[in-house]
């Protein structure tokens, strides 16, 4: 079973980027499909997106459609959540989850989660 560290996140004024990453320990990354969810103070933990295994198919919450873009490296172990465009509705703590065979949109699909990142966007 893989070990999963996030990095990267901070603070950024609105219309700026970050790159979220997400380092995978193990040498079966490449066997798990991978999300990223957020949980802003005081909701629920939702879908921002997901990548299949061979890093070939993306999918994307409608809120981040077209901002934000997820790849992985697996021969580095590790995925990238680039953030463009931020808007400070997308403050949150960020987290990278793992889980074998296809990816999902559904956060109790996932078997590992790493410890989270917090984004934090400035009007």
């Amino acid at each position: 079973q893989v070990q999963l560290v996030e990095s990267g996140g901070g603070l950024v004024q609105a219309g700026g980027s970050l790159t979220l990453s997400c380092a995978a320990s193990g040498r079966t990354f490449s066997s798990y499909a991978m999300g990223w969810f957020r949980q802003a103070p005081g909701k629920d933990r939702v879908f921002v997106a997901a990548i299949s295994t061979s890093g070939s198919s993306t999918y994307y919450a409608n809120s981040v459609k077209g901002r934000f873009t997820l790849s992985r490296d697996n021969a580095k172990n590790t995925v990238y959540l680039q953030m463009n465009s931020l808007k400070p509705e997308d403050t949150a703590v960020y987290y990278c989850a793992a889980k074998h065979l296809s990816a999902s949109d559904q956060s109790s699909d996932y078997d590992v989660w790493g410890q989270g990142t917090q984004v934090t966007v400035s009007s």
